[in-house]
């Protein structure tokens, strides 16, 4: 397929890369354009400017924020205004439920079609194009988008006709990865603090309890208190806890748990450690409790 793919981070220039190597035709596009060197050097092709980007029959976005997604969209040679009719936005980001329900309705009035397609996993899960994608869209173009989400991810779970769906499922999932995060951040404290070795706990809990691979991979980090280089920086977590929480205000859901850990994480901003990964929201319990 030819396609644009625009924002080429950890996450997403993993993702381009094994785009490439499946045999699409890719069209990358990086505010600092120095990031787009290796995939060129892959056989991509480098757009200079964003809609040099929209030419083919679908573009990815894989942004940092809405209002990173809001400024590559709209506006002169922006995406809205130079993807051909009947291509296809796919939107990979973490955003929110209003804006992509906003994407929507501007994508049909241009007479293009948009799919949210969010996914679950950290950098090394997309180099390995190991990543769970969650997409939701119309049918026809979920379709004809099955086989980018085969090169990136190693299952696709199409939940609906609505992409915002996808978005709040997204959402919801990073809440639930953060309360993880906080609870075992909690229980390693405990039992540290009594002496039990770290991370011999952890692997009893994941070898017994609590063997899903998110539990195995934040407790292992939280034990060795391994935050640094970030795979998922803090300021990331807080954003998506923050859109989950304007996403239940919103259906009148009350969040107490979202609410606790947004504010551990804005804590953990506070201290100026931005550059660790959301998973040092666990080693505060530790601080707390001053246990070493």
């Amino acid at each position: 397929m030819k396609l644009g793919f625009i924002g080429l981070g950890q996450m997403g220039s993993a993702m381009a890369a094994n785009l490439l190597k499946a045999g699409h035709e890719l069209t990358v596009y990086n505010r600092s354009a120095a990031k787009a060197q290796p995939l060129v050097q892959l056989g991509a092709h480098q757009a200079v400017r964003i809609a040099d980007a929209c030419r083919g029959e679908a573009v990815i976005t894989m942004l940092a924020d809405d209002p990173a997604v809001t400024d590559t969209v709209w506006g002169e040679q922006r995406l809205l205004a130079t993807l051909p009719q009947g291509s296809i936005h796919i939107s990979m980001s973490t955003i929110s439920v209003a804006l992509s329900k906003r994407l929507t309705e501007a994508h049909a009035q241009s007479g293009q079609r948009f799919v949210a397609a969010p996914v679950f996993g950290r950098p090394d899960a997309a180099a390995a194009a190991k990543l769970f994608v969650v997409c939701a869209g119309d049918a026809a173009a979920i379709e004809a988008c099955r086989v980018l989400f085969e090169a990136v991810g190693q299952r696709t779970f199409p939940i609906g006709a609505e992409p915002s769906a996808a978005n709040l499922v997204k959402l919801s999932g990073n809440f639930l990865l953060a309360a993880a995060i906080e609870a075992l951040g909690e229980a390693i404290a405990l039992v540290g603090k009594a002496g039990v070795e770290r991370s011999a706990y952890v692997e009893l809990l994941t070898s017994t309890l609590f063997q899903a691979s998110a539990y195995r991979t934040y407790g292992g980090l939280i034990a060795e208190r391994r935050f640094e280089p970030a795979g998922f920086a803090a300021p990331l977590g807080l954003k998506d806890i923050r859109l989950a929480l304007q996403a239940a205000e919103a259906l009148r859901v009350p969040m107490p748990t979202a609410s606790l850990v947004h504010d551990r994480l804005l804590r953990l901003i506070a201290q100026g450690r931005e550059h660790q990964d959301w998973s040092a929201v666990g080693g505060l319990a530790s601080e707390d409790a001053a246990a070493s």
